[in-house]
């Protein structure tokens, strides 16, 4: 697998984040994920957006991190907010996310970030233990979905 930086708004990006769309209204029934995003807030040193292609160069997994300071929706200083994890089914238990995630915590800690922030939902049942095994421990809500009861957010201290 070969993981690569590329824009929010590559075209394999929008095709990937189609198809999470569509996870989102299988698994919860409604219009997917609402939350405001753009290209612009996956910019380094502001944030980043990964995508993994496997040997024939199909894109399989993604994600990004995009930075987060204080403000209404219960935010702090100094957060990156995880965004679009997604991998395709067909490949998935490759350990594709893990190192994904392991790269943005990266990508963050060096753009002086000091707390990963994320929310997921819990009808995800894999995501909520990739995140549980990779150290992120549940927190007070934020974000777009803070008030919805479905919501599980998380948060890990990024050591300088």
């Amino acid at each position: 697998m070969n993981i690569r930086m590329q824009g929010y708004d590559h075209p394999d990006a929008v095709k990937l984040n189609d198809q999470v769309q569509l996870e989102y209204i299988a698994r919860y029934t409604d219009e997917g994920d609402a939350t405001p995003l753009d290209a612009s807030m996956f910019v380094p040193p502001n944030g980043l957006y990964l995508i993994a292609y496997d040997a024939d160069e199909r894109p399989v997994a993604t994600g990004g991190w995009r930075t987060q300071d204080k403000n209404d929706e219960g935010y702090s200083d100094g957060d990156a907010e995880i965004k679009r994890m997604y991998v395709i089914p067909e490949a998935r238990g490759l350990g594709l996310a893990r190192r994904i995630l392991a790269l943005l915590e990266a990508d963050a800690r060096a753009a002086g970030r000091t707390r990963m922030v994320l929310e997921t939902g819990d009808q995800q049942p894999e995501a909520i233990a990739l995140y549980a095994s990779s150290g992120y421990s549940p927190c007070e809500k934020f974000g777009h979905y803070r008030f919805h009861d479905n919501s599980i957010c998380y948060a890990k201290p990024l050591a300088p």
